[in-house]
Protein backbone atom coordinates (compact mmCIF):
# COMPACT_ATOMS: atom_id res chain seq x y z
CA UNK A 1 0.00 0.00 0.00
CA UNK A 2 1.46 3.23 -1.03
CA UNK A 3 1.64 5.91 1.63
CA UNK A 4 -0.38 8.81 0.34
CA UNK A 5 -3.88 10.51 1.81
CA UNK A 6 -4.74 12.54 -0.67
CA UNK A 7 -5.97 11.11 -4.36
CA UNK A 8 -5.55 13.55 -6.85
CA UNK A 9 -5.20 13.61 -11.08
CA UNK A 10 -6.24 11.14 -13.38
CA UNK A 11 -7.00 7.85 -11.95
CA UNK A 12 -7.06 5.67 -15.29
CA UNK A 13 -9.37 2.70 -15.66
CA UNK A 14 -8.31 -0.24 -17.33
CA UNK A 15 -10.43 -2.16 -19.39
CA UNK A 16 -10.81 -6.28 -19.00
CA UNK A 17 -9.53 -7.80 -22.11
CA UNK A 18 -10.46 -10.84 -23.75
CA UNK A 19 -9.25 -13.65 -25.89
CA UNK A 20 -11.33 -14.62 -28.76
CA UNK A 21 -13.20 -17.45 -26.74
CA UNK A 22 -13.90 -14.23 -24.34
CA UNK A 23 -11.43 -15.53 -21.48
CA UNK A 24 -9.65 -12.95 -20.13
CA UNK A 25 -6.68 -12.12 -21.77
CA UNK A 26 -4.21 -12.00 -18.40
CA UNK A 27 -1.27 -10.67 -20.77
CA UNK A 28 -3.39 -7.63 -22.31
CA UNK A 29 -4.68 -7.05 -18.99
CA UNK A 30 -1.41 -6.21 -17.92
CA UNK A 31 -0.27 -3.81 -21.00
CA UNK A 32 -2.86 -1.85 -20.36
CA UNK A 33 -2.31 -1.01 -16.80
CA UNK A 34 1.62 -0.63 -17.54
CA UNK A 35 0.20 1.87 -20.76
CA UNK A 36 -1.38 3.99 -18.12
CA UNK A 37 1.16 4.38 -15.14
CA UNK A 38 4.18 4.29 -18.01
CA UNK A 39 2.20 7.12 -19.54
CA UNK A 40 1.63 9.31 -16.28
CA UNK A 41 -1.27 8.53 -14.29
CA UNK A 42 -2.00 9.04 -10.75
CA UNK A 43 -3.51 6.43 -9.51
CA UNK A 44 -4.92 2.82 -11.00
CA UNK A 45 -8.99 1.76 -10.77
CA UNK A 46 -10.29 -1.35 -11.37
CA UNK A 47 -12.51 -3.71 -11.85
CA UNK A 48 -15.29 -0.70 -12.49
CA UNK A 49 -17.77 -0.58 -15.34
CA UNK A 50 -15.06 0.81 -17.79
CA UNK A 51 -13.42 -3.05 -16.85
CA UNK A 52 -16.75 -4.61 -17.61
CA UNK A 53 -17.05 -5.25 -13.84
CA UNK A 54 -20.64 -6.47 -14.00
CA UNK A 55 -20.04 -8.91 -16.78
CA UNK A 56 -17.00 -10.91 -14.64
CA UNK A 57 -17.31 -13.60 -11.76
CA UNK A 58 -16.25 -12.74 -8.54
CA UNK A 59 -13.43 -14.82 -8.86
CA UNK A 60 -12.45 -12.87 -11.92
CA UNK A 61 -13.36 -9.67 -10.28
CA UNK A 62 -10.64 -10.87 -7.35
CA UNK A 63 -7.90 -11.74 -9.63
CA UNK A 64 -7.97 -8.10 -12.09
CA UNK A 65 -7.91 -6.06 -8.67
CA UNK A 66 -4.29 -8.78 -8.00
CA UNK A 67 -3.03 -8.59 -11.40
CA UNK A 68 -3.51 -4.67 -11.21
CA UNK A 69 -1.45 -4.43 -7.98
CA UNK A 70 0.93 -6.48 -8.76
CA UNK A 71 1.70 -4.89 -11.91
CA UNK A 72 1.49 -1.01 -10.00
CA UNK A 73 3.80 -2.34 -7.47
CA UNK A 74 3.13 0.23 -5.33
CA UNK A 75 4.27 3.38 -7.89
CA UNK A 76 0.75 5.40 -7.85
CA UNK A 77 -2.38 4.33 -5.64
CA UNK A 78 -4.66 1.72 -6.31
CA UNK A 79 -8.40 1.98 -5.97
CA UNK A 80 -10.52 -1.12 -5.81
CA UNK A 81 -14.09 -1.10 -7.52
CA UNK A 82 -16.39 -2.96 -5.22
CA UNK A 83 -19.59 -2.67 -6.42
CA UNK A 84 -22.22 -5.77 -6.00
CA UNK A 85 -25.45 -6.51 -6.57
CA UNK A 86 -26.18 -6.83 -2.81
CA UNK A 87 -23.87 -5.32 0.13
CA UNK A 88 -23.08 -9.09 1.32
CA UNK A 89 -21.08 -9.58 -2.11
CA UNK A 90 -19.42 -6.06 -1.85
CA UNK A 91 -18.28 -6.53 1.79
CA UNK A 92 -16.87 -9.67 0.65
CA UNK A 93 -14.72 -7.75 -1.89
CA UNK A 94 -13.87 -5.39 -0.05
CA UNK A 95 -12.40 -7.39 2.04
CA UNK A 96 -10.19 -9.40 -0.76
CA UNK A 97 -9.05 -5.91 -1.56
CA UNK A 98 -8.00 -5.35 1.76
CA UNK A 99 -6.01 -8.06 2.14
CA UNK A 100 -4.16 -7.51 -1.41
CA UNK A 101 -3.16 -3.89 -0.12
CA UNK A 102 -5.21 -1.38 -1.97
CA UNK A 103 -5.51 1.93 -1.15
CA UNK A 104 -9.24 2.41 -1.35
CA UNK A 105 -11.99 1.01 -2.31
CA UNK A 106 -15.49 2.35 -4.58
CA UNK A 107 -18.75 1.05 -4.82
CA UNK A 108 -22.32 2.27 -6.07
CA UNK A 109 -25.32 1.25 -4.03
CA UNK A 110 -26.67 -1.85 -5.50
CA UNK A 111 -29.75 -1.28 -7.99
CA UNK A 112 -32.73 -0.87 -6.32
CA UNK A 113 -31.47 0.44 -3.05
CA UNK A 114 -32.37 4.03 -1.74
CA UNK A 115 -32.46 5.60 2.08
CA UNK A 116 -31.61 3.31 4.84
CA UNK A 117 -30.58 0.74 2.52
CA UNK A 118 -27.84 3.51 0.93
CA UNK A 119 -26.23 4.25 4.21
CA UNK A 120 -25.95 0.49 5.58
CA UNK A 121 -24.20 -0.64 2.53
CA UNK A 122 -21.24 2.14 2.56
CA UNK A 123 -21.45 1.92 6.46
CA UNK A 124 -20.70 -2.16 6.33
CA UNK A 125 -17.93 -1.82 3.13
CA UNK A 126 -16.11 0.92 5.83
CA UNK A 127 -16.20 -1.36 8.83
CA UNK A 128 -14.95 -4.36 6.62
CA UNK A 129 -11.82 -3.08 4.64
CA UNK A 130 -10.86 -0.13 7.21
CA UNK A 131 -9.96 1.93 4.00
CA UNK A 132 -10.99 5.71 2.73
CA UNK A 133 -14.58 4.72 0.50
CA UNK A 134 -15.40 6.68 -2.39
CA UNK A 135 -19.09 6.83 -2.69
CA UNK A 136 -19.60 5.94 -6.52
CA UNK A 137 -22.60 8.30 -7.33
CA UNK A 138 -24.17 7.13 -10.74
CA UNK A 139 -27.59 7.09 -12.45
CA UNK A 140 -29.64 4.40 -13.69
CA UNK A 141 -28.87 2.42 -15.38
CA UNK A 142 -25.81 1.89 -14.11
CA UNK A 143 -26.65 2.28 -10.27
CA UNK A 144 -29.24 4.69 -8.35
CA UNK A 145 -28.44 8.28 -7.54
CA UNK A 146 -27.32 8.97 -4.30
CA UNK A 147 -29.26 12.10 -3.13
CA UNK A 148 -26.61 15.08 -2.33
CA UNK A 149 -28.01 15.17 1.59
CA UNK A 150 -27.44 11.67 1.98
CA UNK A 151 -23.69 11.90 0.32
CA UNK A 152 -22.98 14.89 2.75
CA UNK A 153 -24.40 12.87 5.92
CA UNK A 154 -22.43 9.81 5.16
CA UNK A 155 -19.26 11.89 4.58
CA UNK A 156 -19.79 13.55 8.05
CA UNK A 157 -20.85 10.78 9.92
CA UNK A 158 -19.56 7.70 8.51
CA UNK A 159 -15.86 6.45 9.31
CA UNK A 160 -13.67 5.90 6.24
CA UNK A 161 -16.47 7.57 3.99
CA UNK A 162 -14.47 10.12 2.90
CA UNK A 163 -14.51 10.31 -0.86
CA UNK A 164 -17.41 10.92 -4.36
CA UNK A 165 -16.79 9.89 -7.83
CA UNK A 166 -19.70 12.32 -9.32
CA UNK A 167 -21.47 11.05 -12.37
CA UNK A 168 -24.91 11.46 -11.58
CA UNK A 169 -26.73 14.19 -13.24
CA UNK A 170 -25.53 18.23 -13.69
CA UNK A 171 -22.06 16.60 -11.74
CA UNK A 172 -20.61 20.07 -11.09
CA UNK A 173 -23.32 21.64 -9.43
CA UNK A 174 -23.44 18.23 -7.49
CA UNK A 175 -19.79 19.08 -6.18
CA UNK A 176 -20.30 22.79 -5.67
CA UNK A 177 -22.93 21.85 -3.44
CA UNK A 178 -21.45 19.14 -2.30
CA UNK A 179 -18.15 21.07 -0.77
CA UNK A 180 -20.42 23.85 0.33
CA UNK A 181 -22.16 21.30 2.72
CA UNK A 182 -19.40 19.11 3.82
CA UNK A 183 -16.96 20.86 3.67
CA UNK A 184 -13.88 19.65 5.33
CA UNK A 185 -15.78 16.09 5.77
CA UNK A 186 -15.05 15.42 1.92
CA UNK A 187 -11.62 14.75 0.87
CA UNK A 188 -11.70 14.44 -2.53
CA UNK A 189 -14.22 14.93 -5.66
CA UNK A 190 -13.46 13.34 -8.65
CA UNK A 191 -15.57 13.10 -12.07
CA UNK A 192 -16.41 10.28 -14.15
CA UNK A 193 -18.31 9.84 -17.41
CA UNK A 194 -14.98 9.79 -19.71
CA UNK A 195 -13.44 13.26 -18.56
CA UNK A 196 -16.40 15.16 -20.69
CA UNK A 197 -17.08 17.70 -18.08
CA UNK A 198 -13.70 17.88 -16.45
CA UNK A 199 -12.99 21.38 -17.34
CA UNK A 200 -16.12 22.48 -15.78
CA UNK A 201 -15.47 20.04 -12.54
CA UNK A 202 -12.09 21.39 -12.13
CA UNK A 203 -13.15 24.95 -11.90
CA UNK A 204 -15.40 23.87 -8.85
CA UNK A 205 -12.94 22.09 -7.44
CA UNK A 206 -12.34 18.64 -8.22
CA UNK A 207 -9.46 16.54 -7.28
CA UNK A 208 -9.07 14.71 -10.59
CA UNK A 209 -10.97 12.46 -12.83
CA UNK A 210 -11.63 8.88 -13.47
CA UNK A 211 -11.76 7.72 -17.30
CA UNK A 212 -11.09 4.79 -19.22
CA UNK A 213 -7.88 4.01 -19.50
CA UNK A 214 -7.37 4.58 -23.85
CA UNK A 215 -6.09 8.25 -23.63
CA UNK A 216 -4.39 8.05 -20.80
CA UNK A 217 -1.63 10.62 -22.39
CA UNK A 218 -3.86 12.85 -23.59
CA UNK A 219 -6.21 12.92 -20.07
CA UNK A 220 -2.42 13.51 -18.26
CA UNK A 221 -2.01 16.52 -20.86
CA UNK A 222 -5.15 17.96 -20.03
CA UNK A 223 -4.89 17.47 -16.33
CA UNK A 224 -1.23 18.82 -15.98
CA UNK A 225 -2.42 22.34 -17.73
CA UNK A 226 -5.09 22.49 -15.41
CA UNK A 227 -3.13 22.16 -12.34
CA UNK A 228 -0.67 25.12 -13.97
CA UNK A 229 -3.79 27.34 -13.61
CA UNK A 230 -3.67 27.79 -10.09
CA UNK A 231 -6.50 29.10 -7.81
CA UNK A 232 -8.29 32.64 -7.79
CA UNK A 233 -9.49 35.65 -5.73
CA UNK A 234 -12.50 33.30 -4.74
CA UNK A 235 -10.76 30.06 -4.04
CA UNK A 236 -12.10 28.43 -7.47
CA UNK A 237 -9.22 26.55 -9.76
CA UNK A 238 -8.34 28.55 -12.81
CA UNK A 239 -8.51 26.78 -16.48
CA UNK A 240 -5.80 27.58 -18.23
CA UNK A 241 -6.01 28.55 -22.17
CA UNK A 242 -3.96 25.55 -22.48
CA UNK A 243 -5.90 23.07 -20.57
CA UNK A 244 -9.29 24.48 -22.66
CA UNK A 245 -7.52 24.22 -25.93
CA UNK A 246 -6.72 20.54 -25.11
CA UNK A 247 -9.70 19.86 -23.73
CA UNK A 248 -11.65 20.86 -26.93
CA UNK A 249 -9.32 18.74 -29.13
CA UNK A 250 -10.54 15.93 -26.90
CA UNK A 251 -14.04 16.47 -27.31
CA UNK A 252 -14.42 14.17 -30.64
CA UNK A 253 -13.11 11.48 -28.84
CA UNK A 254 -15.02 11.94 -25.34
CA UNK A 255 -18.00 12.17 -27.97
CA UNK A 256 -17.30 8.88 -29.25
CA UNK A 257 -16.77 7.05 -26.57
CA UNK A 258 -20.03 8.42 -25.28
CA UNK A 259 -21.85 6.51 -28.12
CA UNK A 260 -19.98 3.28 -27.90
CA UNK A 261 -18.54 3.10 -24.30
CA UNK A 262 -16.89 0.09 -23.14
CA UNK A 263 -16.58 -0.97 -26.96
CA UNK A 264 -14.80 3.07 -27.89
CA UNK A 265 -12.55 2.01 -25.15
CA UNK A 266 -11.14 -1.33 -26.81
CA UNK A 267 -11.32 -0.06 -30.12
CA UNK A 268 -9.27 2.28 -29.20
CA UNK A 269 -6.36 -0.14 -26.86
CA UNK A 270 -6.66 -1.80 -29.52
CA UNK A 271 -5.96 0.48 -32.41
CA UNK A 272 -3.38 1.31 -30.51
CA UNK A 273 -1.96 -2.13 -30.27
CA UNK A 274 -2.12 -2.26 -26.50
CA UNK A 275 -4.81 -5.24 -26.90
CA UNK A 276 -4.96 -8.31 -28.99
CA UNK A 277 -9.17 -8.37 -29.67
CA UNK A 278 -11.76 -5.28 -29.14
CA UNK A 279 -13.87 -7.89 -28.09
CA UNK A 280 -16.47 -7.35 -25.10
CA UNK A 281 -19.12 -9.27 -22.84
CA UNK A 282 -21.35 -6.84 -22.95
CA UNK A 283 -24.71 -8.06 -23.66
CA UNK A 284 -25.97 -4.70 -24.68
CA UNK A 285 -23.12 -4.64 -27.36
CA UNK A 286 -22.59 -1.57 -29.24
CA UNK A 287 -20.02 -3.25 -32.32
CA UNK A 288 -18.21 -0.86 -34.63
CA UNK A 289 -18.53 -1.26 -38.03
CA UNK A 290 -16.03 -0.14 -40.89
CA UNK A 291 -17.27 3.82 -40.94
CA UNK A 292 -16.82 3.84 -37.48
CA UNK A 293 -13.16 2.20 -37.09
CA UNK A 294 -12.51 5.14 -39.82
CA UNK A 295 -14.05 7.51 -37.95
CA UNK A 296 -12.08 6.88 -34.90
CA UNK A 297 -8.66 6.53 -36.52
CA UNK A 298 -9.53 10.19 -37.55
CA UNK A 299 -10.04 10.73 -34.33
CA UNK A 300 -6.78 9.40 -33.39
CA UNK A 301 -4.70 10.92 -35.91
CA UNK A 302 -6.05 14.56 -35.40
CA UNK A 303 -5.24 14.23 -31.62
CA UNK A 304 -1.97 12.32 -32.41
CA UNK A 305 -0.18 15.60 -30.58
CA UNK A 306 -1.53 14.26 -27.39
CA UNK A 307 -0.70 11.17 -28.15
CA UNK A 308 2.92 9.04 -27.47
CA UNK A 309 2.17 6.56 -29.53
Amino acid sequence: MTTTSNFRGVYAIPVTPFNEDLTIDWHSLRKCIDFSVDNGAHGIVLPVNASEGPFLTDAERKEVLKTGIEVVAGAVPVIGGVSGASTVISIELTKNAASLGADAVMAMPPNGAGGSTVWDHYAAIAEAGQLPVWIQNNKPPAGPVVPTNQMVKLLKEVEHVDYVKEESYLPGQVMTELLKKAEGAVKGLMGGMGGRYLVDEFRRGSCGTMPAGHITDAHVKLWNALENGGVDEDGLQIVTDEARGIWEQMIPSLNFEFMFGVNAYKAAYWRRGIIRTPLTRNPANKSLDKLDYEELDKILDRMSDLLYR
